[in-house]
């Protein structure tokens, strides 16, 4: 069995964590991921903070296994969640899009293990001196926010700059893409697309079926005219948004303005014409339907086969 010191400092028996995506990452997935012996994370996304309240207390009723509360710090509640997380004593916050060091001393006197998303080894070194407990480092193959370096160049630079244990993120949906995170120094692994066709994973339907039926080059990335890249599924919105980052009669406000809501009609009501489908590039590899346990069960059976067969390649 595979157990690495993330295992021992978040308490879970699988070094793997559940993305906090949007719109998706409700207590539901996150109990069934923590119930499985991962650990499971409950989205903050855009929402306010009783609805964050509401899914804390959900979990609480789900499972009694350890869970964390991902923060968008570009979020307009972003204040008023970090307050929440504190008040509720959640066990792990992760954050994304952003700096969390202006949370990180409220957020440490509560007792919570904070655990920040990076792209860059510039952040890495940042949140280490801001009292992060881990790291989890994000390649630009992950679905929603992104940055520009891959995982397999970001992983090892930011494991070179930092103590602390780093999660590898973006382009691993199974055990061989565990193993190689593993042999670039992480101690743990981030999964989001696989745990979109989680049998309890609540997004709607045709979001399932359009990552089932995903290639290698079913994704895009948009956003980058605004400074926030964006990794979806291509679609005719995607396509139409692209369109219009190049279009200089097109000012930022109202290129900003396209992308609101897309989210919520792409998860919720599986709008093929103006829904965002975030998705990572390791869509293309995802082709069954299982339960978040089972998901995680298979992808660590996967990792030591493959780990055990790494000797017949020395002499």
């Amino acid at each position: 069995m595979i157990r690495t010191p993330i295992c021992d400092l978040v308490g879970i028996k699988y070094p793997i964590f559940q993305g906090g995506m949007a719109w998706i990452s409700d207590a539901k997935l996150a109990a069934a991921v923590s119930n499985g012996g991962g650990l499971g994370i409950i989205s903050a996304m855009n929402a306010d903070a009783d609805y964050l309240r509401g899914q804390i207390t959900q979990i609480r009723q789900l499972t009694d296994k350890p869970f964390g509360v991902n923060i968008m710090l570009m979020s307009p509640y972003a204040a008023d969640v970090s307050q929440v997380v504190a008040d509720e004593k959640v066990p792990i916050v992760t954050t994304g899009a952003g700096n969390p060091s202006k949370y990180m001393q409220t957020w440490l006197s509560a007792g919570i293990i904070v655990i920040p998303v990076v792209a860059s080894v510039a952040m890495a070194k940042l949140v280490t001196r801001a009292g992060a407990s881990a790291i989890i480092a994000e390649g630009g193959e992950s679905g929603g926010h992104v940055g520009d370096t891959s995982t397999m160049v970001l992983v090892p630079q930011v494991c070179d700059v930092t103590a602390l244990p780093v999660i590898a993120a973006g382009g691993i949906g199974d055990g061989r893409g565990v193993a190689a995170a593993l042999m670039l120094g992480a101690a743990g692994v981030q999964l989001g697309t696989r745990f979109l066709v989680a049998d309890e994973c609540s997004v709607h339907e045709v979001y399932k079926e359009k990552i089932i039926k995903a290639t290698d080059i079913s994704t895009t990335v948009t956003g980058k005219r605004l400074g926030h890249p964006l990794r979806s599924l291509k679609t005719p919105f995607s396509r139409e948004y692209q369109k219009a980052e190049y279009d200089s009669t097109i000012s930022d406000e109202d290129l900003e303005a396209m992308g609101i809501g897309t989210v919520r009609l792409a998860a919720v009501e599986g709008n093929q014409e103006k829904g965002t489908f975030l998705a990572g590039q390791i869509a293309g590899m995802i082709k069954e339907r299982l339960p978040a346990a089972e998901i995680i069960s298979q992808i660590f059976e996967e990792t030591e086969l493959v780990l055990g067969q790494a000797g017949k390649w020395i002499n």
